[in-house]
């Protein structure tokens, strides 16, 4: 479950008294949260700045939630890599692609995750399968409208 509860760029798209309905509403009834960083920070009241940081936040998450976590880090200063949290720790390395065209890759990549354990796929491996899909989405860098442009979900239809 992808919360969408904080943009990239830090605007709340939520109401700060909607988040105890999600934990308590929502999340129980999931079977993986995927928030982005400034989502995690909401959830765990912690700052994020490294690694190790996301690692406290999604065991937090995890503990309060009984729910696997997958932090995402995208924007992490130097590394793209998620951290999946389920009583174990689990990394996901991830490449920067610069592509300015990157609005909904959260969502994108929670749908691909569902859409791959909807196929009977393990966790791991359906988290894997939707970061490769989302780095091929990047990788197309396609252009479209002004600004943060949406990514290309069709692009393996044209090859």
């Amino acid at each position: 479950m992808d919360p969408v509860m904080v943009a990239t760029s830090g605007s709340n798209l939520i109401k700060s008294g909607a988040v105890s309905t999600l934990e308590n509403k929502l999340f129980p009834i999931a079977d993986l949260i995927t928030p982005n960083l400034k989502e995690a920070e909401v959830l765990s009241e912690k700052k994020i700045k490294s690694k190790e940081d996301m690692l406290t936040s999604a065991k937090f998450i995890y503990e309060k939630s009984h729910v696997a976590v997958l932090v995402k880090g995208g924007h992490l200063d130097s590394s793209c890599d998620d951290l999946l949290y389920d009583g174990t720790e689990n990394w996901f390395r991830g490449e920067r692609i610069d592509n300015k065209n990157t609005h909904g890759t959260g969502c994108t990549l929670s749908s691909a995750i569902a859409s791959n354990l909807a196929k009977g796929n393990s966790l791991k491996d359906s988290i894997y399968m939707a970061k490769l899909y989302l780095n091929n989405l990047l990788m197309r860098k396609m252009d479209l409208g002004k600004g943060s442009g949406p990514l290309d979900h069709g692009y393996f239809i044209s090859e």
